[in-house]
């Protein structure tokens, strides 16, 4: 097994990279994640991995992080979903979308993934429904960082959509957040605050 990665890129054509490790190249198919960072040939990588071995192939596919190849894994022991459709459903949807369309039950969001059929999307939401916390930790690590000049209810808003809520999903989180926390001892109204305030209703309310 193969987990993880560390060396210098050495080719990229589309999704695949050449990684050279100590004058070995390991060509792997890589999550879009990886290409987001703006790798290019020459850089340092560190990638976690893994190896798929089959009769007619073996597949290395690259993920950011082990969270990220751990949400891969859980894909592809689902029925019906391979390494492929995995790679397009990570690729396609941040994971506080998927955490979003889990708690709505929302079918259509996951058919829009392409290869992502009705029946199976209906299995993914069933095995997601359990590792809620996995999409939002991962979600939490991805909050971007808010532009100045906006007050902290906007600036999480802003952050909320970027995770891949929608505008009326994350308007009436933050509004809540408002209002719970105005009732705190603490009363911190950070952009911060508000969106682990609604991260971690999220995930309550996902479980329950």
């Amino acid at each position: 097994m193969i987990g993880k990665l560390k060396g210098t890129v050495d080719d990229i054509d589309g999704t695949n990279l050449v990684v050279d490790v100590a004058g070995l190249g390991y060509e792997l198919e890589v999550s879009a994640r990886v290409l987001e960072f703006g790798c290019t040939v020459g850089d340092a990588i560190s990638l976690s991995t893994h190896f798929v071995v089959r009769e007619d192939a073996q597949l290395l596919y690259g993920f950011a992080d082990s969270d990220e190849r751990d949400l891969f894994r859980i894909f592809i022991r689902i029925n019906g979903v391979g390494p492929r459709m995995a790679m397009a459903l990570i690729s396609s949807m941040p994971p506080a979308a998927l955490a979003a369309a889990v708690q709505e039950n929302d079918i259509a969001q996951l058919t829009r993934v392409p290869g992502v059929g009705k029946k199976t999307a209906e299995r993914l939401m069933v095995e997601l429904r359990s590792r809620t916390e996995l999409l939002l930790s991962q979600a939490s690590s991805a909050v971007p960082v808010p532009s100045r000049g906006a007050g902290q209810g906007q600036e999480a808003e802003d952050a909320l959509i970027a995770l891949g809520y929608k505008p009326h999903q994350a308007s009436a989180a933050i509004a809540e957040a408002l209002v719970s926390l105005q009732e705190t001892e603490t009363k911190d109204m950070s952009t911060e605050a508000l969106v682990t305030w609604v991260l971690r209703r999220f995930a309550r309310g996902a479980a329950s």
